[in-house]
């Protein structure tokens, strides 16, 4: 895509390649994987865009070692964001549901994407995921609520600016249930590595932010 720098097109091109081989896929994908590009630069997109895309893949290849089934997951950030759409509730269904499409008649296994569907899936973030790729996945994806102070206010000012419809209070409202909602957890992320490596800042990030919503 001419809108894409080529920075990260690199990165992209590369991980796909890489997900694509790895899954056994057949051709080139690359009718998929304009496809997703496209999705991903849809203009009411402000958080989940291939800024976002970029961060998950990057972030993922420093733990890729940790995946029982890498191509899988990396298969399943590919898709994770493919459907979004902003007034409906199934965005992650639909999105699954591409995957399985998309990886159909191209000699993935019907397990394999299952798996996929699976892992994307588990990016609803309504409870703590226990497969072990699942975690990595969502670990990945919730990466930027431990992000440095400066991108993670980047970050809340891209999801009010995708909400921008919502009105103020009742933006606050939700973000602070929302917030609040991993704040309780026991655990932010679940892999060792995670949440060593993010774990307190997230914290940090979170319950400075409630308490502005709060305000």
């Amino acid at each position: 895509m001419s809108n894409v720098r080529p920075q990260v097109e690199n990165l992209l091109s590369t991980s796909w390649r890489r997900m694509w081989a790895g899954l056994g896929a057949t051709g080139d994908g690359a009718a998929a994987y304009e496809e997703l590009l496209a999705r991903y630069s849809e203009p009411w997109r402000k958080y989940h865009t291939l800024q976002h895309l970029r961060e998950c893949i990057a972030t993922f290849k420093s733990a890729a070692h940790l995946a029982a089934h890498p191509a899988e997951v990396e298969a399943g950030l590919w898709f994770h964001d493919a459907v979004y759409e902003l007034q409906r509730s199934d965005n992650e269904e639909q999105s699954a549901h591409l995957a399985q499409g998309r990886l159909s008649g191209v000699g993935v296994p019907s397990e394999v994407r299952a798996r996929v569907a699976a892992l994307v899936l588990a990016t609803k973030h309504t409870a703590s995921p226990q497969d072990p790729d699942e975690q990595l996945l969502v670990d990945v994806d919730l990466s930027i609520l431990g992000a440095a102070e400066p991108r993670f206010a980047e970050y809340e000012r891209q999801i009010r600016e995708e909400y921008s419809f919502v009105p103020e209070a009742m933006f606050r409202e939700k973000r602070r249930a929302i917030l609040q909602s991993f704040i309780a957890r026991p655990r932010i992320y679940s892999t060792p590595h995670f949440f060593g490596l993010l774990e307190q800042q997230a914290r940090v990030n979170l319950t400075r932010t409630v308490g502005e919503n709060a305000a």
